[in-house]
């Protein structure tokens, strides 16, 4: 049951979701066991069972991809060096007002790039800074966190270990 409705779901399901199916009152210990066990039963395959920041999908693994690609060949947004950025500082410092980013990334942030990014669902207000003009603050929502395949902003690679990269693929 629980394999089919995860196929059969848009988006991820958390336990409380998969709870619903069942006639008789399960724990949600047992659902995770059972999640668990369908994990293990897929380990193998082309497709994983992951758990996400909102709940429970299956997902192709990233080395099938190329593969898959070649049936559809559109291509994904491709997304400015500065909308990175500022990705970037949200996903790192959250939450911040854009005065926060200007001042991290040394340049005035058109409003089109915080745009782009609560347009793909990847950041959004959630609140104002208790300052003069009440500036907007912002963070990263769950289907950023989905789209990462993460579970939390805490499986976000240290920054350390992105600036050695970035060194790396510069150098």
């Amino acid at each position: 049951m629980l394999e089919a409705a995860l196929f059969a779901a848009q988006q991820p399901l958390t336990v409380g979701d998969l709870r619903k199916m069942f006639v008789e009152e399960i724990g949600p210990d047992v659902v995770r066991k059972l999640l668990d066990e369908l994990r293990e039963e897929w380990s193998t395959r082309p497709v994983e069972l992951l758990q996400m920041a909102s709940g429970w999908r299956f997902r192709t693994r990233a080395e099938y991809l190329p593969y898959l690609g070649r049936l559809s060949p559109e291509k994904p947004p491709k997304y400015s060096r500065a909308v990175l950025e500022t990705l970037a500082i949200i996903a790192y410092r959250q939450p911040v007002t854009r005065g926060d980013i200007e001042e991290i990334r040394g340049v005035t942030v058109a409003t089109q790039i915080i745009k782009v990014l609560e347009e793909r669902g990847w950041v959004d207000a959630v609140g104002h800074r208790d300052t003069p003009g009440r500036p907007a603050l912002y963070a990263t929502t769950k289907k950023f966190l989905d789209d990462l395949g993460l579970r939390s902003l805490t499986e976000l690679p240290p920054l350390e270990e992105i600036h050695q990269t970035l060194e790396l693929a510069n150098g």
